[in-house]
């Protein structure tokens, strides 16, 4: 192993600037996230929610669905947080918001959750020097390629600190 001196390269990891973000582009992240029984019933408890859909298998198995369902805002959670590594780490400012917020199909134990963004709308913020609005659309599939979840995120983002040194 090569010894670590001044010159050697040091890379952190981090997502895109606003900059680089490309309008219309799709971002695949990977790998997915199998979601777990232990993922339901630990999410559930932490966040009070007592449904019955998420922690009782006797009586969701009379339901419509037949089996526990994953609560939804972990899937909301997870997929978003799928993204932070390739998208928003380091250069994220805030969170804005999230809409347009929709389950189209469950998700069940097992299932693996794998989502991708898309670059929706971006400009740059009229009174945050430096930083840009970014829309993006979560897209949450299972392994079988049906959409489970889909979300619009509003961000505030830096823009590249070659930009932020010419504006």
């Amino acid at each position: 192993m090569a010894p670590v001196t001044d010159e050697t390269p040091a890379i952190v990891q981090r997502g895109l600037y606003y900059d680089e973000l490309q309008l219309g582009a799709r971002y695949l992240h990977r790998p997915g996230r199998t979601a777990t029984e232990a993922d339901n019933v630990l999410f559930s408890s932490l966040t009070m929610n007592t449904q019955a859909l998420h922690l009782d298998a006797a009586f969701a198995e009379e339901q419509p669905f037949g089996q526990r369902l994953m609560n939804s805002m972990w899937t909301l959670s997870t997929m978003v947080g799928a993204s932070v590594s390739q998208i928003t780490q380091g250069t994220l400012v805030a969170q804005l918001g999230l809409t347009d917020i929709s389950f189209p199909a469950p998700l069940f134990h097992g299932d693996t959750l794998t989502t991708e963004t898309e670059v929706v709308d971006k400009r740059p913020s009229a009174s945050r020097r430096g930083q840009g609005i970014v829309t993006l659309r979560h897209t949450g599939r299972n392994q079988h390629g049906t959409v489970v979840a889909v979300a619009t995120r509003v961000a505030l983002m830096w823009r590249s600190p070659e930009t932020q040194e010419a504006s």
